[in-house]
């Protein structure tokens, strides 16, 4: 028997393991810190 491969499906299949992938390093992602002058925000808003 010839085995044949289910395009349409596989091609389902990979869209959502990649969307899954893209999610969890979406939610894994750290924002970067930036050093911020707490003096010079509070002596802008002094003004």
């Amino acid at each position: 028997m010839a085995v044949t491969t289910l395009k349409r499906k596989l091609k389902r299949k990979r869209q959502g393991q990649t969307a899954r992938v893209i999610k969890i390093k979406q939610l894994s992602a750290k924002p970067v810190i930036k050093n911020v002058d707490v003096e010079a925000i509070k002596a802008s808003f002094a003004k």
